[in-house]
């Protein structure tokens, strides 16, 4: 790495964040197009969302298993092999004539995201020198809210303007152009930290990691219970047309890179209250959606104030885990992906049960209840100053 300029490692760190830009799109891309999508295959919109709950099971099987069996191969090697996948997975589910095989698209973006945020989340120790280390994380992890401001806002104004298959093809072209980009500017990254699953169990008998995946859990579960069904209640209860629910997807986005930045200023100091914060912020947003989310103005301050405090809630995670066990870098962000993706699946799944049984605004609410579960739970599992 010494003898690489400057310029060239920081356009390895944004590579890599681009890669976890275009996974995290394409994972996220059927929350813009959801109704569109269940118009052509003539379902409902909880079984639409299937297209995200799939994703998330196959995320977290295939982060450890997928990072275990590949321990010792080349980390740019595999970074390109996993672009390669996601955009055939997302040339298929353009094409795709029937919803059964939109899912074995979606399964292939799960295995995807699942063994690429493993690996490429906690390279930047690699690529830069180690003062520039925070700085390259943060950078890395502002994909998550990118993916929000840019590329899910993006996808759902080309599937409103050209059709919802077409948003599918642009993000496939997106991760070929990011591919190159790897291979031009991501060095030889040979296995030097091998991840083996007595790591992994290794992490999961330290007291703080456990609680870690517990606040993951809760957290996660009360955003993408209740995000994944936005649109529909956009559409039902804000009664906004495409164009402007483009506009709110963009505004929440944007006030997530906000979130990411300030809350990995702030986990690094102190992630325990930077969680708390963030969850109790998630909670007044989705319970006060139902209420004054029917107007425009109250929707788009609500959606700022759950952009922001979901921006931060992917790296203060990837923080905990790493501080409770700072000696397995790449362990941690498998346990991070594995936990983060399935309880992502998970709520998209029940909130798909939630929303087909009684309306979006009960989503909204089950959100609020579950994040208020997951501030008790810090508060009584953790003390102030763990982990760290």
């Amino acid at each position: 790495m010494s003898r690489r300029s400057p310029l060239v490692s920081w356009l390895a760190v944004t590579s890599v964040m681009l890669g976890i830009f275009s996974i995290g799109t394409s994972g996220n891309l059927p929350i813009g197009l959801l109704t569109s999508i269940g118009a052509t295959y003539h379902i409902s919109d909880g079984t639409a969302g299937l297209m995200m709950t799939v994703p998330g099971f196959l995320a977290a099987i295939s982060a450890p298993t997928l990072t275990v069996a590949t321990r010792t191969l080349d980390r740019r090697f595999m970074l390109a092999v996993l672009m390669i996948m996601l955009a055939g997975a997302n040339f298929l589910a353009a094409v795709a004539p029937a919803y059964w095989m939109m899912v074995i698209s979606r399964v292939v973006v799960g295995f995807v995201i699942g063994a690429f945020w493993s690996i490429g989340s906690g390279l930047s120790s690699r690529l830069v020198p180690a003062d520039q280390v925070p700085r390259a994380t943060s950078v890395i992890f502002s994909a998550v809210p990118l993916s929000s401001v840019l590329g899910v806002p993006a996808g759902t104004f080309i599937g409103d303007q050209l059709g919802w298959r077409a948003a599918f093809v642009a993000m496939g072209l997106l991760t070929i152009g990011i591919l190159a980009m790897l291979l031009a500017f991501v060095p030889a990254l040979p296995a030097v930290e091998v991840t083996k699953l007595n790591v992994l169990g290794d992490m999961l008998r330290d007291k703080m990691v456990r609680v870690g995946l517990v606040v993951t859990f809760l957290v996660v579960l009360a955003h993408f219970g209740a995000y994944t069904y936005v649109r529909p209640f956009l559409e039902d209860v804000t009664k906004v047309g495409p164009g402007l629910i483009t506009v709110l997807l963009f505004i929440y986005g944007l006030a997530g890179i906000v979130g990411n930045f300030v809350a990995g200023a702030m986990a690094a100091r102190n992630v325990r209250r930077t969680v708390i914060i963030a969850a109790c912020m998630i909670a007044v947003a989705t319970a006060l959606l139902p209420v004054i989310g029917k107007w425009d103005a109250g929707a788009i301050v609500l959606l700022i104030v759950w952009g922001v405090a979901y921006g931060g809630v992917p790296v203060c995670s990837q923080t905990w885990f790493r501080k409770s066990y700072p000696q397995g870098t790449e362990a941690a962000s498998v346990l991070f992906t594995a936990s983060f993706q399935a309880t992502f699946s998970v709520g998209a799944l029940l909130g798909g049960v939630v929303v087909d049984a009684s309306s979006p605004s009960i989503v909204m609410v089950c959100g609020a209840v579950t994040a208020v579960l997951m501030t008790l739970a810090v508060l009584t599992l953790s003390r102030p100053g763990q982990p760290g």
